[in-house]
């Protein structure tokens, strides 16, 4: 199993321990990267990448890597601690550059039997508008399967989180990456993801952009194949 973490800041706080202990819980291959450090730029709303090609937008081969790695991934991780009551600049200007992506444009079929995870942490409060924040992301990518855990560890320092605060944080890990170890190589997309891809798939029939149109049609969603169910590769069945 691989799982990639995407840290929303660049400094090893709680957020981040938090996300790593749950990486090795689910066990297998781990890759991570730190926001801004491995990426950040900001969106520049040249709208290339929904009108022409994702490979037109100016940051396109600085990602690159990144996406790779999550399209290799079994599993996605985002963590970021809640500031001022959502997620980081950097999260945020990260996820930005995705919404080509979002199912209401050019989903990539591997999401859909993909889990996915989103963390946050405050001193206080936040933690669950900070992880709607990242869920809204996944869930529009068509991540079959979301989790969220956010916890006020009242505490601005790892080393300072009581001890009793760090046992809930082992309970809740050990039981998400339970349920992901469990879900493996069988997870689909729940009801509520498979409603909205039925309504994109009524909307491109006869959309208004030619990008996503002719990218629906040639994944022959348009018709019945459908990503999450094996054997309705449109390229397999018209060979």
């Amino acid at each position: 199993m691989k799982t990639v973490i995407i840290h929303g800041q660049s400094h090893t706080g709680s957020t981040c321990h938090i996300a790593r202990i749950l990486a090795d819980k689910i066990g297998g291959e781990i890759s991570e990267f730190f926001l801004p450090k491995d990426f950040g730029e900001f969106c520049c709303g040249c709208t290339r990448c929904f009108t022409d090609s994702e490979t037109k937008c100016p940051h396109y081969d600085k990602l690159a890597t990144i996406t790779q790695t999550i399209d290799e991934a079994d599993v996605i991780i985002l963590a970021s601690p809640v500031y001022v009551y959502h997620a980081t600049g950097a999260m945020k200007a990260f996820l930005d550059h995705y919404g080509y992506r979002w199912m209401v444009h050019r989903p990539e079929e591997k999401m859909f039997k993909k889990q996915g995870v989103c963390i946050s942490t405050a001193a206080g409060g936040g933690m669950k508008s900070t992880n709607r924040d990242m869920s809204d992301s996944l869930f529009f990518w068509g991540v079959a399967k979301i989790y969220k855990f956010g916890i006020g560890v009242a505490a601005i320092d790892w080393n300072k989180v009581s001890d009793k605060k760090k046992q809930r944080i082992k309970r809740e890990t050990d039981s998400i990456a339970k349920r992901i170890r469990r879900s493996q190589d069988r997870v689909k997309p729940g009801l509520k993801t498979k409603g909205y891809f039925w309504m994109m798939h009524l909307l491109q029939r006869n959309g208004w952009n030619e990008a996503d149109m002719r990218y629906w049609k040639e994944k022959g969603w348009t018709g019945k194949a459908r990503p999450w169910k094996k054997g309705e590769s449109y390229d397999s069945k018209n060979k």
